[in-house]
């Protein structure tokens, strides 16, 4: 063969090998940006990836008052309809106050057989409950409501939650992102410093994890009212927390 086929066959031969293996010259390793297909989100050749929580509080604006009246008989017939009769006495008396039916929500009934005399053939009693979740915008008629509705024929005052409207909870979990993101770039920071490294900006950003988390009262934690007496009950409120985790991967290079 001619000694110029030859070595321009050789050269041919060794810049194929330096496209494909990565010898120098070549236009880079497989993954990097200079390789990204188009319309692709191109790699990072050094990369930082951080997640952080971060939490934002706020007064609530919203309460739900758990409540229930209960029955009971030796007849399950007669334990439904005091159940019945109660629920209309309780559900006027709330309505009356300025609740409206969308406010009243039920969210137990059950009438069973009682586990005291269920082994007992000579002996027959059913409890009944009808659980109610009230929902109110003022939270600080809280225990005015109370009064009202145990005055209506509520038995039973189960929990008192504080919580945030649909509205002012997004107004509040975007400053608990807003947080979480200072401390996703507080972290990046401090392992670039120590690795070495600068960040160079966010590449990629989403949400990992988020909740809510009311306030909520227990029965003993309520002063008296009710009963007849003048003063309403007295409720302790407290802020309503919101917590979001993100998960952030930062492009880096070499500081």
């Amino acid at each position: 063969m001619d000694r110029r086929l030859m070595t321009a066959a050789g050269l041919v031969l060794l810049v194929a090998l330096a496209g494909c293996a990565g010898l120098p010259g070549s236009t880079g390793d497989a993954g990097t940006a200079a390789n990204a297909a188009p319309g692709e989100e191109p790699a990072l050749d050094r990369s930082i990836e951080v997640t952080a929580d971060g939490v934002a509080t706020a007064e609530p604006d919203r309460a739900t008052i758990r409540v229930a009246v209960t029955a009971t008989g030796d007849d399950s017939a007669a334990v439904r309809d005091e159940l019945s009769a109660a629920d209309e006495s309780l559900r006027a008396a709330l309505t009356d106050w300025g609740l409206t039916e969308d406010d009243i929500r039920t969210e137990r009934y059950d009438v069973r057989e009682s586990y005291e005399t269920r082994d007992n053939p000579d002996r027959t009693t059913y409890q009944g409950v009808h659980s109610y979740a009230l929902t109110i915008d003022d939270v600080d008629a809280v225990g005015e409501v109370i009064d009202v509705a145990i005055d209506g024929g509520a038995d039973e005052v189960e929990r008192i939650e504080f919580g945030l409207s649909e509205e002012r909870e997004r107004e509040v979990r975007a400053q608990a992102i807003e947080n979480a993101m200072a401390n996703a770039d507080g972290d990046a920071a401090v392992l670039a410093n120590s690795s070495g490294l600068e960040v160079t900006g966010a590449y990629r950003v989403s949400t990992a994890d988020a909740g809510v988390t009311p306030y909520r009262v227990a029965e003993s934690a309520m002063a008296g009212g009710g009963d007849g007496g003048d003063a309403a009950t007295g409720v302790e409120t407290g802020d309503v927390s919101v917590r979001v985790s993100v998960n952030v991967v930062y492009g880096a290079e070499q500081a």
